[in-house]
């Protein structure tokens, strides 16, 4: 490669990807690539254990006004800031939150979509790139059996997935009220009335998309689960007969497929007839269980998603891709109105009434990658049969995982996962047993001191105010004696804990049930 001084004498232009510097291009791509790769290969840890005190005084020395001017001296550079203490999801112990290692047919769509940047918003920013993201949302529609009339956006993550899910609910539980009522009704007067019914094991960007949406966070009711973790339908119906009393308009009921912590899948069936009885909108949160469209051995678990008027799917969970890749879908097209907008410059009406396929008509993002490649280049080199064998393959670690932990005595597991989650504690020996207090401490201590070590990451959750561990399993090189070696970590990390501060505080019957 060009050396720095050669580097300092180019135009700013040289640096441009153009006909011109193709060549270039290609070798400080393979030359970064190859120091991923080597990286990788070499990795024993899923983490160093570097804290934040330690590198950011190395990154802050860094002098962004005072260029390289050399691809190898700033790739040498990234391997002190960066690759030598990232966190390494494909290592078999990195077993914390919904991250996943990825599929190589992927990686190449990103670097594709990459170098060529095409903008997903128009037409005539991405053409072919257009089709091939409608093609993938009439593929996941397929699946889900939303119906020939569903349509959908690919979008950055479940977050935003959920919540253009929740504006489209918004709109028309408010066009609803507006049908029905006898006078027109100012829109301060329906918004505080709208209610989210979601389970109080959900995720947190219900919340969050009702707060933005100007509903506030008193707009979202949590229904009480079942021990498994999955929503109680007799607490749905009271909710809704309740709503119905008061006066409130249930915008949307948000049924999860995958909660983030149990892997709990809520009874979809059920949770459609309730909806279609009281004319509610039903939205599945898949974004952690949407893999199972792919699966030949569970798509089962799956069934009565094809009631739902809105669905997320994460891609970059339980499909193997890189981040970001989700999409919303809708059962009806025209839904997608609610976020759109045409602006001369862009997207003049004119292009819709021409049949100019614009995806910036049906997202609430203008600029937008083309993640969808990424999925893309995924089928047509594995195949969904594939991507679904993966998933499968962790479902079953994790069955395993929790007949381990249900038989050791040195650890409480809360739940069977239907997916590949576990949440467990590690509770202390002895017949006095120790406070609960303390129990949380040891908890919280040896997944802290874990992750200082490298030698496993692991996840912590709350159950019911007590602290817990979470193992969440997406690797399918993830062995059951890599899990049991981290138990094993576990326990010493607890026990080393334990006897520097469990004297005082044992107390009978402490052991939490």
């Amino acid at each position: 490669m060009p050396g720095a001084a050669a580097y300092r004498a180019a135009s700013p232009r040289s640096h441009l990807l153009n006909g011109d510097t193709a060549e270039q291009y290609r070798r400080s791509v393979t030359d970064g690539a190859g120091r991923v790769a080597d990286r990788i290969a070499r990795t024993e840890r899923p983490f160093t254990g570097i804290t934040p005190d330690r590198l950011a005084p190395e990154v802050g020395a860094i002098d962004l006004d005072r260029p390289l001017n050399d691809p190898a001296a700033a790739l040498d550079e990234l391997e002190s800031v960066y690759l030598r203490d990232a966190v390494y999801f494909h290592h078999p112990r990195y077993l914390a939150h919904l991250n996943c290692p990825v599929v190589i047919p992927a990686v190449l769509g990103e670097a594709v979509l990459s170098a060529v940047n095409s903008s997903l918003d128009t037409w005539d920013q991405s053409a072919g790139g257009t089709l091939i993201e409608r093609r993938l949302i009439d593929w996941t529609a397929e699946r889900i059996g939303l119906g020939t009339a569903a349509d959908g956006i690919f979008t950055s993550g479940g977050s935003q997935s959920n919540l253009q899910a929740m504006l489209i609910a918004r709109e028309e539980a408010c066009r609803i009220v507006q049908k029905n009522a006898e006078r027109p009704l100012p829109r301060s007067e329906i918004l505080p009335r709208l209610r989210i019914l979601t389970s109080e094991a959900g995720h947190f960007s219900i919340t969050k998309a009702a707060t933005l949406l100007g509903l506030g966070p008193e707009a979202v009711v949590s229904v009480p689960c079942e021990r498994d973790k999955r929503m109680r339908t007799d607490a749905l119906a009271h909710e809704l007969e309740r709503c119905a009393r008061q006066d409130l308009e249930v915008m949307a009921v948000v049924a999860t497929a995958g909660t983030t912590d149990f892997g709990s899948i809520d009874p979809l069936p059920e949770l459609a007839e309730l909806c279609t009885r009281h004319g509610t909108w039903l939205h599945v949160d898949a974004a952690y269980g949407g893999g199972l469209l792919a699966s030949r051995r569970r798509r089962q678990l799956l069934d009565g998603i094809e009631h739902a008027d809105s669905v997320t799917v994460d891609y970059h969970k339980s499909f193997f891709q890189p981040v970001s890749s989700s999409a919303i879908l809708v059962r009806d097209s025209t839904a997608l109105r609610h976020v759109t907008y045409h602006a001369d410059y862009l997207n003049p009406a004119r292009m819709a009434e021409e049949r100019i396929p614009n995806q910036v008509d049906k997202s609430i993002q203008t600029t937008r990658r083309f993640d969808a490649l990424k999925l893309w280049l995924t089928l047509r080199i594995m195949g969904a049969d594939a991507v679904g064998d993966l998933f499968d393959e962790v479902i079953d670690r994790a069955a395993d995982a929790w007949r381990l932990l249900d038989e050791d005595p040195r650890f409480e597991v809360v739940t069977k996962s239907q997916l590949s989650t576990l949440v467990f504690r590690y509770v202390p020996p002895g017949p006095a047993g120790v406070s609960h207090a303390l129990t949380d401490r040891v908890n919280l201590h040896a997944r802290e001191a874990l992750f200082a070590s490298g030698d496993a990451v692991v996840a912590g959750t709350v159950v019911d105010g007590a602290h817990y561990l979470k193992f969440t399993l997406l690797n399918p090189e993830t062995a059951l004696q890599d899990i049991a070696d981290v138990l094993d970590l576990i326990a010493e990390h607890a026990g080393r804990y334990l006897a520097e501060h469990a004297g005082p505080e044992r107390e009978p019957a402490a052991r939490a049930s």
